[in-house]
């Protein structure tokens, strides 16, 4: 099996909550093949492609060497059952397009037992290296369908009228090296890897 169809088995066992998942180090060996593919082939992607909604299926921690290396992996798990994270992205208008890199936003959903928590904000992506920058500026709050909260958070209103000329080295980001229509996959600030499925 090669390490597509491998992760392609990964995401499809959450996100259509089958038994028989791949082994989590497989997972985390074809994610760091598919990778260093990607970079071998300078694959580039375009922000269109991460349009829509993906559930977050499987994670890597980090751990920090006391050697130089610095960061490395730490074991990979998968989502719990009870736990739903989604990511969507979507598109500005038009006239808020930018000539370097493209302007969307982003929210991500975090729900379990009756509780809906979600964070939203700008988001930008360079096609070349396939980095996607965010914030999160605003925060929504539901227990039971009932909202306690839907507003900015720490200085929100501010932060999003400076994002987009902010360097990116100053912001959080995913660096994404699978952009299919079945699933995503990137490589986080912190070294972490992450792959979603499509809903």
């Amino acid at each position: 099996m090669n390490h597509n169809q491998l992760l392609i088995e990964a995401a499809n066992s959450v996100t259509k909550r089958q038994r028989n998942k791949p082994d989590p180090n497989n997972v985390v060996e074809a994610l760091l093949q598919a990778e260093k593919a990607a970079k071998k082939e300078r694959h580039s992607s375009n922000y269109e492609q991460l349009i829509g909604t993906w559930k977050l299926c499987f994670i890597t921690g980090t751990k920090k060497t006391r050697q130089r290396a610095g960061i490395v992996l730490g074991s990979g798990r998968y989502l719990p059952s009870w736990l739903t994270i989604k990511l969507s992205y979507s598109q500005l208008n038009e006239s808020q397009a930018q000539d370097k890199f493209t302007a969307g936003k982003v929210e991500n959903t975090v729900q379990f037992s009756g509780l809906e928590f979600s964070l939203q904000g700008p988001v930008k992506f360079l096609s070349p290296k396939n980095i996607l920058a965010f914030d999160f500026t605003q925060m929504k709050v539901k227990l039971f369908g009932i909202t306690f909260y839907d507003g900015y958070i720490r200085g929100g209103k501010e932060a999003e009228a400076i994002f987009l000329q902010e360097k990116i080295a100053k912001q959080a980001f995913f660096a994404y090296f699978i952009t299919s229509d079945r699933l995503i996959a990137a490589r986080g600030r912190g070294g972490g890897l992450a792959l979603w499925g499509k809903i």
